[in-house]
């Protein structure tokens, strides 16, 4: 039993998909997959999602790249996540690859985040490229690890990997780690405690080896799964049952 801890099923390369996808998800043996909100827009997509499929749970937060959209405030995400079928605050946290210039704006918006997830008491699901050390700052003056939650599809240094993992964050790894050139990465993977893993799609993007370069879909999370247990030397039943384990606890969903 696998779950893919991130994608984004609400995405027009799915679209009238979705009874597909889950169908291969069973075939496959991935019983969840946990739909991540980029934009207040969207969320009333991704909760129908939840709301329809059991198979689906979802968060609700602005990506940090979204501009000209809906800002969130503190009460608008406490409010939303109060629905049953959210079970995370995100994906937010720091972008430093795509935007440039004053970014305050972003790291403002990542604030509200995590205020909120103190508020209701739901984890944080973070995103952060190129931004390791101001993304660590932030959790720690906003007192994040009150709450956790998971660095999603995570490639940086295991430094910043121990770091978030001292503020009880969970690790989770995309099939960024399937790639040739992704050695130091695996390396990475093969030094996180089992306690805190986790493994994603982050479909429609980053297709795992040997579907790369392919829309991505949850089912594939069984290759990102099969690659980590090769790396860290376990069997591939283990690591799914820790991972899948690892998904439930998180949040807060009954295995």
């Amino acid at each position: 039993m696998l779950v893919d801890s991130h994608c984004h099923l609400d995405f027009p390369d799915f679209a009238g998909r979705v009874p597909q996808l889950l169908a291969r998800m069973g075939e496959a043996d991935v019983t969840h997959a946990l739909c991540a909100g980029v934009s207040l827009e969207k969320f009333p997509d991704i909760l129908a999602l939840a709301e329809a499929h059991e198979q689906i749970v979802c968060s609700v937060g602005v990506h940090p790249d979204g501009q000209g959209g809906l800002e969130p405030g503190v009460a608008d995400l406490v409010r939303l996540a109060g629905h049953p079928r959210v079970v995370a605050i995100g994906e937010t946290g720091l972008d430093y690859y795509r935007l440039t210039g004053d970014l305050e704006w972003q790291r403002d918006r990542f604030r509200v985040h995590i205020r909120a997830a103190r508020e209701c008491g739901k984890p944080l699901i973070v995103h952060s490229r190129e931004a390791p050390a101001d993304t660590l700052k932030i959790l720690r003056e906003e007192r994040a690890a009150e709450v956790g939650g998971v660095f999603h599809c995570f490639t940086e240094s295991w430094a910043t990997a121990e770091a978030a993992l001292d503020m009880g964050f969970h690790v989770s790894f995309s099939g960024i780690v399937t790639f040739k050139n992704a050695a130091e990465l695996r390396e990475v993977a093969r030094k996180v405690p089992a306690e805190r893993l986790l493994v994603e799609t982050d479909a429609p993007y980053l297709a795992p080896v040997p579907h790369r370069g392919r829309t991505n879909e949850p089912a594939y999370v069984r290759h990102v799964a099969a690659h980590l247990a090769e790396t860290r030397e376990t069997g591939f039943d283990e690591l799914a049952r820790q991972t899948t384990d690892n998904f439930f606890r998180l949040f807060g969903i009954p295995g």
